[in-house]
């Protein structure tokens, strides 16, 4: 062709142009074409697009789906993703999250069926491309999966991909240990305050029967597993467990060890900053799921020891009148002023309507004294799980042994077994014995200073068994004799 040729071809294409135009501007075909050009490539495409928008039109709030998802993608697009972006630990999280960057696709598989994963962004007509984000762009996720498995995908895979997310963000969060706070009412609003909660106890580390400690783990994964089986049966999800045994004996370190097998947080209610019943009901409304309700002490937290006989002002015995004045000097005769939580309000709190407020909540109280609590406070329903947490025993030692020394066997763990079955030691105390002192301290010097100790108990244990029996015997011959001196009176009058 030559130049007249192109010239030639060159108007005429402009005067077809300038034909069109004229004719679209009377006319008006171009969103007809557009619609049908539309339904006809999704006549052909086999493949279905969802779209999930961080946020909707009329919320400032991230949607709940789109978190989900970027949880869920942030974890499997690591392995298969060629572009990540780095974000700013959030909050609950306590690692460094990486997720897809804009624009990035990944391929996840679901029951053998490949969906694609798209990180899309928008921005505003006439905005530039820039480095740095804007208030004006819009950031979705896309998801592409074949027609043919629309229903599996809508009903099956979304509910996963949401459930994933959900549970990453519980395995991620940091945990924390709250208490309730006057305080923090006054400042925050809140009547809860917290920190992070970070204590090492494990069920591995804790200082337990063996089998009593299998017991304990499966009780609790199974209650963690059971929303549907409490549901079925018409109970509120929450179970209670109560620890009792001598001090020392490792209660607290349990509730510890609770949590970190659980990832649950911990609420440490401290009963005698609480005013009246109604706070008590406010605490437990604003305590959140996936939490363990800790009373510990509650012998000495509240007076529950004979508490109905006192509120009637009922007394018998002695000791239940000594009991009965420190309550009336200490406001807890259950008055009826409302400055006091009482036992009534307890039981509401662990078992009443309004403890199901909420779900996945275990409650747990620790004593040293089990005979001294109301059994209404500690029946099955209520503290549904008994933990005696005793004196060590060898089978606990060897574990202490393990964690603290890395011996596992030792020539003096015959002599040591022999000892703690003729002393009462806690594992607290054999803690102490088994710690090293010194850089100097290896393991056999610090069981040698273990059997000193227990020999130095058992001593101590036989004098007071002798003291004990004595005082016995002295007190039945006391007995004897005032017996005898009133058959001789009588005896004489006769």
């Amino acid at each position: 062709m030559n130049g007249e040729t192109w010239t030639s071809l060159g108007s005429l294409l402009a005067s077809l142009m300038f034909i069109w135009a004229m004719f679209n501007q009377h006319f008006n075909f171009v969103p007809f074409f557009a619609r049908f050009a539309h339904k006809l490539f999704s006549f052909f495409n086999p493949y279905i697009q969802i779209t999930f928008h961080e946020y909707s039109r009329d919320s400032f709030d991230r949607g709940t789906a789109y978190v989900a998802i970027h949880r869920y993608l942030s974890v499997n697009s690591m392995a298969t993703a060629k572009r990540l972006k780095a974000a700013e630990s959030v909050r609950e999280s306590e690692t460094l999250v990486l997720s897809m960057d804009d624009f990035e696709e990944m391929v996840d598989e679901y029951q053998g069926i490949k969906v694609w994963w798209t990180s899309r962004m928008t921005m505003a007509k006439g905005q530039s491309i820039s480095l740095y984000p804007r208030e004006d762009e819009k950031r979705f996720y896309s998801l592409t999966f074949h027609k043919k498995y629309r229903d599996l995908i809508i009903k099956s895979y979304l509910n996963h991909v949401l459930a994933e997310g959900k549970a990453i963000a519980v395995r991620n969060r940091r945990r924390k240990l709250f208490t309730n706070s006057k305080q923090a009412e006054s400042h925050s609003g809140s009547v809860w305050s917290h920190v992070i909660f970070e204590h090492p106890a494990t069920f591995e580390t804790l200082a337990l029967e063996p089998e009593m400690k299998k017991d304990i783990m499966n009780d609790l994964i199974t209650f963690s597993k059971a929303k549907d089986y409490y549901a079925k049966v018409g109970k509120s999800w929450k179970r209670g467990y109560l620890l009792y045994g001598p001090p020392g004996t490792g209660k607290s370190t349990m509730v510890a060890a609770m949590a970190n097998l659980l990832q649950y947080d911990v609420y440490d209610l401290e009963l005698t900053s609480v005013s009246n019943n109604t706070e008590l009901r406010k605490l437990l409304i604003n305590t959140s799921g996936k939490s363990i309700i800790v009373i510990e002490d509650i012998d000495c937290s509240l007076n529950l020891t004979g508490q109905r006989k006192i509120e009637k002002n009922i007394v018998e015995s002695e000791d239940e009148k000594v009991e009965f004045i420190r309550a009336v000097q200490n406001g807890r005769t259950g008055s009826t002023d409302g400055t006091k939580v009482t036992l009534s309000g307890l039981l509401n709190f662990i078992d009443g309507l309004w403890s199901a407020c909420g779900g996945e909540r275990i409650f747990v109280f620790t004593t040293n004294y089990l005979e001294k609590l109301d059994p209404a406070l500690v029946r099955r329903g209520r503290m549904d799980k008994h933990i005696k947490m005793s004196f060590c025993s060898f089978e606990v030692f060897k574990v202490l042994s393990r964690n603290y020394l890395g011996i596992e066997s030792h020539v003096l763990f015959g002599k040591i077994e022999k000892l703690l079955k003729e002393a009462n030691t806690t594992p607290a105390d054999v803690v102490e014995n088994l710690m090293p002192k010194s850089s100097r301290d290896d393991g056999v010097h610090c069981l040698k200073c273990l059997i000193s100790a227990l020999e130095d108990a058992k001593v101590a244990a036989i004098a007071k068994a002798e003291k004990e029996e004595k005082l016995r015997v002295g007190k039945t011959g006391n007995m004897k004799e005032n017996g005898g001196g009133e058959n001789n009176v009588e005896e004489k009058t006769g």
